[in-house]
């Protein structure tokens, strides 16, 4: 399944544009990080690519078909997403969570079949959280909350994962395990954006990386391509070593605290006093 978004423009008011001109294509079995400051627009394209924001200017296809086509119904058999946080206004059990990914492939008001059970065991075993099921949502932590929300988006089999800064509450194993999983769901044909803070994980689990500022897409292509220096520095403001290591395939990024940045704000503070 292939999803395009093409010239694409978004704004939440008409002073400020959260995305602009954005071309930017997922392909079946690829899975693409979008990485860049907080603000930049990674959330708002994942939202566009979802179906649930319209663009103000612009084509969203999914497999050449403009996804404002499609049903929620259709378009939840297709996506999934996970996003930071997700409200929920009831006491339900971690399993009843999972099993909602379900929905879009029932029948109103059917009972689970067998292969809806096999579906919502397979992802509970796959994130971890099979242990949690008779837990309520509300008595985990954030991190087993994270894990279980990923649960439901595999339950629900979609073509292409939407992943909100998935491994933000994790710690560093479920980290890990959560990128694994998502590789090997790419793997196996899924496709995935994934919006991550984290570039060196970033670097490894995904086959192109699109760097964003202020709505722009300011670089795309492979890890040793948008991963430099000069792009980092310019988008982030922050002096950083970038390295490869011999047990990776795809280059580290280390920020630093740097002397010459502490010198300058010092030197700064001095002038203003």
């Amino acid at each position: 399944m292939r999803l395009e978004l093409e010239n694409v423009c978004y704004s939440y008011t008409p002073a400020r544009l959260a995305l602009q001109d954005v071309d930017l294509a997922l392909s079946n079995g690829e899975s693409v990080a979008l990485i860049g400051p907080n603000g930049s627009g990674k959330s708002t394209l994942l939202g566009l690519a979802s179906g649930v924001l319209p663009p103000n200017r612009g084509a969203i296809r999914v497999d050449g078909r403009s996804i404002a086509s499609f049903s929620p119904r259709q378009i939840a058999r297709r996506l999934a997403m996970v996003t930071q946080e997700r409200p929920m206004g009831f006491d339900f059990t971690v399993r009843e969570v999972v099993a909602m990914g379900r929905i879009p492939h029932s029948a109103r008001f059917a009972r689970e079949s067998r292969r809806d059970r096999v579906a919502i065991t397979h992802a509970m075993d796959l994130a971890d959280v099979r242990a949690l099921g008779n837990r309520s949502i509300r008595a985990v932590s954030g991190g087993e909350r994270q894990r279980v929300y990923l649960a439901m988006a595999l339950a629900q089999e979609p073509e292409i994962l939407l992943l909100d800064e998935p491994t933000t509450h994790l710690d560093l194993r479920h980290q890990v395990q959560f990128m694994s999983i998502v590789t090997a769901q790419v793997k196996s044909g899924t496709s995935a954006f994934v919006a991550i803070h984290d570039l060196t994980l970033a670097a490894q689990a995904c086959n192109r990386i699109a760097l964003l500022c202020e709505g722009r897409i300011v670089a795309l292509g492979t890890a040793g391509d948008v991963l430099t220096r000069a792009h980092i520095e310019s988008v982030f403001g922050v002096r950083v070593i970038i390295d490869t290591h011999r047990d990776l395939d795809a280059p580290f990024v280390l920020p630093t605290l740097s002397q010459d940045t502490a010198s300058s704000d010092q030197a700064h503070a001095v002038d203003r006093t």
